[in-house]
């Protein structure tokens, strides 16, 4: 994890978030409903959940996305912001909605088992079928 003092927001800028503690290294994630919600595989940090402030929060729009989590987007511009599973203590953040410089690298690929197949991953970063925490 890096220390951060992190900002981050949508599109059109009616949800700013402030990460006020640490970011997690960033995750590509090319499951299904990553996919399906980004248009392409998803990146993602992660902070704990006592460190995260949102502004605009009554413009977010959560959706349920399976039994276990859900995700978060701006319901004004579309941006995906989040993603959470009902029992962690934090939440995952898209980094594409990550204010630059974010200082953070990306370190793993999972469920490339469902990865679309437009794509290839040309990378050395470890790949995982599936991921399970």
């Amino acid at each position: 994890m890096t220390e951060s003092g992190h900002g981050a927001g949508c599109l059109c800028g009616a949800v700013r978030i402030r990460i006020s503690g640490k970011l997690r290294t960033v995750s590509n994630c090319h499951c299904g409903q990553c996919v399906k919600t980004h248009g392409h595989y998803a990146a993602y940090s992660a902070a704990d959940d006592g460190d995260i402030e949102i502004e605009g929060e009554e413009s977010i729009t959560w959706y349920r996305s399976s039994p276990a989590a859900r995700r978060a987007f701006c319901k004004v511009c579309g941006s995906q912001l989040f993603w959470k599973s009902d029992d962690a203590g934090y939440t995952s953040i898209a980094a594409g909605a990550l204010d630059q410089p974010t200082g953070l690298t990306t370190d793993v690929h999972i469920f490339v088992a469902d990865k679309p197949d437009y794509y290839e991953i040309a990378d050395d970063l470890p790949k995982y079928a599936q991921y399970d925490g």
